[in-house]
């Protein structure tokens, strides 16, 4: 499955869209949900991966290529700093062992999400 997730700096989940088959791209999957444009047009800032390559606006993705020069290497570095929160968020789904191994339908599993996402904003909230 193909779920894109938003992470607040700190590595809270804010938004996760609805799930799509594993074989979209991530940039195909952000566009599919609007993701780029609405981002893009609230002028918020994006540390994205090489997925998002290509992506325009205000999606920032690290420099493309081997054997970088240090000035290149090391925006690259900074920029996987930044992204770490955003990994951090995911490593929040995935603890969820429910999402590991699922065999069903994206709507199912959109539900599943949503619920998971739910449930932790609550726990967040209480604790």
């Amino acid at each position: 499955m193909n779920v894109q997730v938003l992470a607040d700096p700190i590595g809270r989940l804010i938004w996760a869209s609805p799930a799509l088959p594993r074989a979209v791209h991530d940039i195909k999957a952000a566009r599919t949900h609007g993701l780029l444009d609405a981002l893009t047009d609230a002028k918020v800032t994006v540390f994205a991966d090489k997925g998002y390559r290509g992506a325009r606006g205000t999606i920032r993705t690290p420099i493309w290529g081997r054997g970088l020069p240090r000035g290149p290497r090391l925006v690259n570095i900074t920029h996987a700093k930044i992204r770490a929160a955003g990994e951090r968020a995911i490593a929040t789904l995935k603890t969820w062992r429910l999402l590991r191994k699922l065999r069903c339908s994206t709507t199912r599993i959109t539900a599943l999400v949503q619920a998971i996402l739910t449930l932790h904003h609550a726990i967040s909230a209480a604790g």
